[in-house]
């Protein structure tokens, strides 16, 4: 008599699935690896998830509502300073855990794929616009609200911090210290003068 399919736990599989796309990417992850680290057939895995994309979206949707989720709280902090230089120092705190794939999942995951792979691409190409947008409107709002001069351009800027929020993430990969990191967001910060602070373009 067959022995019944071991049962697996759905969130335990996507955490896993999640840290081996976190650490090789969407093509360095392939189904005999996604098969050896879930510890369950191909077939169970396409039936659980659909496809490898669709679970490696649902690994992506894990990660940006766990440790990849830092931005959006940290933008939502009253204090315009506070906001964009927790949003970086929680990106540099992310990237370089010792229990986790250093960088960030969204920017490392697919740099370059083959032809069939581009729908992967464009879609972390647009999650990546989209943290580029709610940084720019985090800026507009600080605007509004008197905390920034009205004199700074809101999309220049916010196309800065976006830039340097996923520098961070190719930096910790490569292997910067923390703490090198930690100073540059200092530096980074210097951009973003109060509104009764000194012009950062004087």
């Amino acid at each position: 008599m067959a022995g019944r399919p071991r049962q697996f736990d759905k969130e335990q599989a996507l955490e896993k699935a999640m840290l081996l796309f976190w650490e090789h990417g969407y093509e360095g992850t392939s189904m005999s690896a996604l098969v050896d680290a879930l510890g369950i057939a191909s077939a169970r895995i396409y039936a659980a998830f659909g496809s490898k994309r669709q679970l490696f979206e649902e690994a992506v949707a894990l990660y940006e509502s766990g440790e990849g989720g830092f931005a959006d709280r940290a933008l939502m902090l009253v204090d315009i300073n506070q906001a964009i230089r927790q949003m970086l120092r929680d990106a540099v705190d992310v990237y370089t855990l010792q229990d986790r794939p250093w960088g960030c999942l969204v920017v490392s995951a697919a740099t370059g794929v083959a032809p069939e792979n581009t729908p992967v691409l464009a879609w972390l190409s647009e999650h990546r616009r989209q943290r580029t947008q709610s940084i720019i409107a985090r800026l507009e709002a600080a605007i509004e609200d008197d905390q920034l001069s009205d004199a700074i351009n809101a999309q220049a800027l916010g196309n800065f911090y976006a830039t340097f929020l996923h520098g961070i993430s190719v930096q910790a990969r490569d292997g910067i210290p923390k703490d090198a990191l930690l100073a540059g967001v200092d530096c980074a910060m210097a951009l973003l003068p109060r509104r009764s602070g000194p012009d950062c373009r004087s």
